[in-house]
């Protein structure tokens, strides 16, 4: 029997979030069986998507300032002609799959920049005999839309377009409906898969009492001055790591090198980054899905500094649930200083041991049943 194929978009814009989640979610549907083409449209990140898949890239995009606009890797504004190359070239990688399903990460919750693309997708998929089953895949909390009539766009498109809603987290810690108060209205079946979180690490051979993360980089810039500055302020021997990630601009990294402290260690990307939290006296990082599904593998005690920049309220959300479940420490981006930063790890490191959590971490192997299963239930 033929695996069954499977077409996986996924555009990664300000972070490298998405891209990672969907990369863990293709490996696990890969190790499942399915052959599995990802399709990317953001900068190119060492290591994602993976071996296991096949890749096509479109020409990348990022976002420009405002968070709105669409612009290449020089910063140029993408033009019209840029967007008709980027949907011949996704349309043809389409037709060259000849997919069973396809998933479509975050759209039509998000992504609404990538419309000239993902609009003519669903047409092909909708012309399509017969009809792959289309997916979209979501995490656990959304962001909440102030502008009027979003939702309700949203919501059409799923119901006329799209089989399945998977959305990445534990119906225990966060609902759909909590973030997407119109749930109420899909009629596309939900189902929950659990967290997308890698498999448990290796023991860290090496040990931090403070590890910081800026994640993917792009939005930590304060977090990696303040970092460097606590660190000056530190008046003990803690042993303290900062890892930039891959998109801080090269001078606010080379600044935080050379103003480094003996006890710091600055690195732009780690590896071993899910190892290193095991061994971790304390994780600072911002509450990124990724992120805090890396925190809690590992069981270290966490501050989270969620990021709320151009009126973003999931991180807000997530890492406020994660403080009432005694699972965090909750430092606000206004109230992000060197002072600020240093007192609350002081104060969040001298904490007795957070309590154990039951959520469910298993998400990406979960989503590879759940497909194979309406795939299944499809036939009969």
């Amino acid at each position: 029997m033929m695996p069954l194929r499977v077409f996986f978009y996924v555009q990664h814009l300000l972070g490298i979030g998405h891209l990672a989640r969907a990369s863990r979610i293709a490996a696990a549907l890969a190790e499942d069986g399915f052959d599995v083409t990802v399709v990317t449209g953001g900068p190119p990140i060492s290591g994602f998507p993976g071996l296991a898949v096949s890749t096509v890239a479109l020409r990348p995009v990022t976002s420009g300032e405002g968070f709105s606009a669409l612009v290449d890797l020089q910063g140029n504004p993408v033009d019209d002609a840029f967007k008709q190359r980027r949907l011949e070239t996704l349309l043809q990688a389409y037709r060259n799959c000849r997919p069973d399903i396809v998933v479509i990460e975050a759209f039509p919750f998000g992504r609404r920049q990538m419309r000239f693309e993902l609009l003519p997708l669903l047409d092909a998929i909708q012309a399509t005999s017969p009809k792959p089953l289309l997916v979209t895949s979501i995490r656990d909390i959304l962001q909440e839309h102030v502008k009027p009539g979003r939702d309700e766009e949203t919501i059409d498109l799923l119901n006329r377009h799209f089989d399945l809603v998977m959305v990445h987290g534990d119906p225990s810690f966060a609902r759909l409906e909590q973030t997407f108060p119109q749930s109420g209205s899909i009629e596309t079946e939900i189902a929950y898969t659990g967290l997308v979180a890698a498999p448990p690490p290796d023991v860290a051979a090496q040990r931090y009492d403070v590890l910081v993360s800026a994640g993917g980089g792009a939005a930590g810039v304060d977090l990696v001055r303040c970092t460097v500055a606590a660190a000056k302020m530190s008046a003990d021997d803690r042993n303290w790591c900062l890892i930039t990630g891959p998109n801080l601009p090269q001078a606010e990294f080379d600044a935080a090198v050379a103003d480094a402290p003996p006890g710091l260690s600055v690195f732009r990307f780690r590896p071993d980054f899910a190892s290193l939290l095991t061994g971790a006296g304390i994780s600072v990082s911002q509450a990124g899905y990724n992120t805090v599904c890396d925190v809690l593998r590992a069981g270290c005690r966490a501050l989270l500094i969620p990021f709320a920049e151009g009126g973003e309220t999931e991180q807000t959300a997530r890492a406020l649930r994660l403080e009432r479940l005694g699972l965090a420490t909750v430092l606000f981006e206004q109230d992000l200083t060197a002072q600020g930063l240093a007192t609350t790890i002081a104060r969040a490191a001298s904490a007795t041991s957070r309590p154990a959590h039951g959520l469910d971490l298993d998400g990406a192997h979960r989503s590879a049943q759940i497909l194979r299963d309406k795939w299944s239930s499809r036939l009969c």
